[in-house]
């Protein structure tokens, strides 16, 4: 196994896949201790990574970025490692892993169309986008590399971000039940009554009850507005931490309750008993990766509620959940019919089963 002392590992996707990129890094880490490794994301991407000690450095691009810049930005990535890993199979990642990398390697997709993003790679694996999870997707390049995979997804934060959950926590007492309502999509999102009513639920049993959220104008305005109609003692700190800070959040947790966002998945990594709300999204590919998992296959299967370490995924109340469409509309301001037909009593039933 050859060692290598520079490695750019590109998740040029959403939040969440860099989030589930960090069992590939945790695996180049231990198998090359002394190697530098940078990670390549999309601008606004990268705070999932803050104080994550595998990590030297993050580089940031831009999502849509002019010819001019984005030539310029591959001549300062020419060559720079010894390896690169494209962790998507889009031209995009992979021309930046073929600027960057001495050795290349990544997930591509198979078939004729896309035999010159091949001829970029050093190896390939074939991607599969429908039967298996993105964390054991992203493990198929530590095969390749004939390193051992570590299995765990790596949650950090920073010791300033320790400071500022203490400061706002002070005197909250526990058990502390955190929501994160708000995803990046409507429809990903459950219905407002359904977050009153399991509030008031837990509420009744000693809970207190924390929003959490992004600093976003109307993300804020919700939580604020939301706050007003759940007991009280709730603490809204939408906009008031940093993803690190989240993170530190829901290691104080006794119960976590999210729709599919990065904060869910952040949530199971970490332990913390979850209920995660799942409507067109499918588990197989996008579900929570449970701290600890270790059997071989996917956790999740397609079809149904089910649970997997200390995680309960609630799928929506419709047959054709998961449809993989963007909302009934088919695009991401829509909603989906089966969370916002969801149930609390569902939830309820969910959160039961995971705090006993």
């Amino acid at each position: 196994m050859r060692p290598y002392s520079d490695v750019l590992v590109i998740a040029t996707r959403r939040i969440g896949d860099v989030l589930l990129a960090t069992p590939l890094i945790r695996s180049v880490r231990r198998a090359w201790p002394a190697a530098r490794i940078d990670v390549l994301v999309f601008s606004g991407t990268g705070g999932v990574l803050k104080g994550n000690t595998d990590v030297a450095s993050v580089i940031e691009v831009a999502e849509r970025i002019p010819i001019a810049r984005h030539v310029a930005f591959l001549a300062r990535l020419w060559r720079r490692y010894d390896l690169a890993l494209s962790l998507a199979p889009g031209d995009r990642p992979s021309i930046y892993a073929w600027a960057a990398g001495r050795r290349r390697i990544g997930l591509l997709s198979p078939g004729g169309k896309h035999r010159w993003k091949h001829a970029l790679m050093s190896a390939w694996a074939p991607f599969d986008n429908v039967n298996t999870h993105t964390v054991l997707m992203h493990l198929a390049l530590a095969d390749l590399l004939g390193i051992e995979r570590a299995r765990e997804v790596v949650v950090s934060w920073r010791q300033e971000d320790i400071a500022s959950v203490d400061r706002l926590l002070e005197g909250a007492g526990e058990p502390l039940a955190v929501f994160h309502p708000w995803p990046k999509f409507n429809y990903k999102m459950w219905r407002r009554e359904g977050w009153i009513e399991i509030a008031q639920w837990l509420s009744a049993r000693g809970f207190r009850v924390v929003l959490s959220g992004g600093p976003d104008p109307e993300v804020c305005g919700y939580l604020d507005e939301l706050s007003r109609a759940l007991p009280g003692g709730t603490l809204n700190l939408a906009g008031k931490l940093t993803l690190g800070g989240v993170g530190f959040l829901l290691s104080r947790a006794s119960l976590y309750v999210g729709p599919d966002t990065v904060v869910t998945h952040m949530a199971a990594a970490l332990g913390v008993p979850t209920v995660a709300l799942y409507g067109p999204t499918d588990p197989v590919k996008w579900g929570p990766w449970p701290k600890d998992y270790a059997v071989v296959g996917n956790p999740w299967r397609r079809l149904g509620s089910q649970s997997a370490g200390r995680v309960r995924l609630v799928q929506g109340n419709a047959a054709c959940a998961p449809c993989n469409k963007e909302g009934c509309d088919r695009h991401v301001g829509s909603f989906s019919d089966c969370l916002q037909q969801l149930p609390a009593e569902r939830v309820i039933a969910a959160i039961e089963s995971v705090i006993q």
